[in-house]
């Protein structure tokens, strides 16, 4: 299956943005990140535009969960962003509040099976190291490849480094024997019961076990405005 729905961004957030002041014509640079700076009141804002690509990162080298699961998930900015005069706009660890929700990827054609189903993190919020908060528009690319666990298997080679979600914690739980792992989120008892029983019906199960540097990286829906005094 293939790892990814087809998708292509015109922009990445490794080099410098262009700023331009006042009512000037904007002279873009071939740069992979551009935005225009304006003087409203003697405050100077900056608008990065739609499809900008930012680069992420995570303290865990993976984050493993169910296809239809829900979770929380806060990233961090891998690199810091700047204009074209080298001004930070956005520092490189600033937070990235979010979570990652499930895809259908035939909405028209609903359905309950794994094979139907892709996940992608939803950005929220950034949160700067000032305390400061920014709502943003941005969500990464679609993830749809998962891998299979099994009944009795051994899933060390899964779970090193990993931070998992609540469902696929335990999945991994039930079907292996394993009680040691890291949640992101605990599951609530009756949710927990639920999938219990589902699962004693079941020999494997599928996840996602999603890299967030290589499958996370997020991508602006909508221009993001980030005010500059």
């Amino acid at each position: 299956m293939s790892r990814l729905l087809p998708w292509k961004s015109s922009t990445a957030a490794l080099m410098a943005i262009a700023i331009t002041t006042g009512a000037a014509t904007p002279l873009f640079t071939f740069a992979p990140v551009q935005a225009q700076g304006y003087n409203l009141n003697q405050s100077r804002i900056t608008n990065i535009p739609a499809r900008v690509t930012f680069p992420v990162t995570y303290e865990k080298e993976k984050v493993i969960v169910t296809p239809g699961e829900t979770s929380p998930l806060t990233l961090k900015i891998r690199s810091n962003i700047i204009d074209s005069n080298r001004n930070i706009l956005i520092p490189a660890n600033t937070e990235v509040v979010g979570q990652l929700e499930p895809v259908n990827l035939y909405n028209n054609y609903p359905s309950s099976s794994n094979n139907n189903k892709g996940v992608r993190f939803v950005a929220k919020e950034l949160v700067f190291s000032s305390g400061q908060r920014l709502a943003i528009n941005a969500n990464s690319q679609t993830i749809t490849q998962t891998e299979k666990i099994s009944k009795g298997s051994d899933t060390g080679q899964i779970l090193t480094d990993a931070a998992i979600g609540a469902g696929a914690a335990t999945v991994i739980s039930l079907l292996t024997g394993n009680k040691k792992i890291e949640v992101l989120e605990p599951i609530a008892g009756g949710a927990a019961g639920a999938l219990a029983s589902v699962l004693l019906r079941k020999k494997s199960v599928d996840v996602f076990v999603l890299r967030p540097e290589d499958d996370l990286s997020i991508t602006l829906q909508s221009n993001l405005v980030i005010p500059r005094n």
